[in-house]
């Protein structure tokens, strides 16, 4: 009998959305024999730099597992490099579904790739993803300005769910764990 494959819960949203931390929520949170995985990214910036949990590497190792075909999916933004690993479609292929941190840019790329795809865009207000932005700490008043005008340039792609995290996490985490569960939030 032939196993049907998972979805593949691609998540993109704006800087400052908590993608992060609705993802690491609903790692805790999900009950254990879900059937979802949930892939790190392998990102050429340190470990200890804060935000999601990703396997730090350095460019030259980057560039090493990209040439040898380590990537189901890569790309570059802001100064670094992303990958998700080819571990994605091997989970994809044993019926798991499966949630990634992905790129906007990339989702032409990566519903092609992957046709189980569904996306997930995470967003909150302007006010909100300013505040966040700034709370980080990583960026200057003018690059958190460009990010917002980019947040406010996109748009979510038709058949995208959205899922908005303006509240307390707890409330955004159990929609996105309805989600997964693929119940009504």
């Amino acid at each position: 009998m032939a196993i049907e494959p998972g979805t593949l819960w691609y998540v993109i949203g704006p800087s400052g959305a908590g993608k992060d931390s609705l993802l690491a929520y609903a790692r805790r949170h999900l009950p254990p024999g879900a059937g979802v995985m949930f892939a790190h990214r392998y990102i050429t910036r340190p470990a200890d730099a804060g935000g999601e949990n990703h396997v730090a590497l350095s460019a030259e190792e980057f560039a090493a597992r990209e040439a040898s075909g380590c990537f189901a999916l890569c790309w570059r933004r802001h100064g670094l490099a992303y990958g998700l690993g080819v571990e994605v479609a091997m989970w994809l292929a044993q019926g798991l579904d499966v949630v990634v941190n992905g790129s906007r840019s990339m989702l032409p790329l990566a519903a092609q790739r992957f046709p189980a795809l569904r996306p997930l865009w995470i967003t909150a207000s302007p006010e909100v993803l300013a505040a966040r932005l700034a709370g980080r700490g990583r960026e200057s008043a003018e690059e958190i300005a460009r990010r917002l005008v980019e947040a406010g340039s996109f748009a979510p792609p038709p058949g995208c769910e959205v899922l908005w995290n303006d509240g307390e996490l707890a409330e955004a985490g159990a929609r996105l764990l309805a989600l997964l569960a693929r119940q009504p939030a």
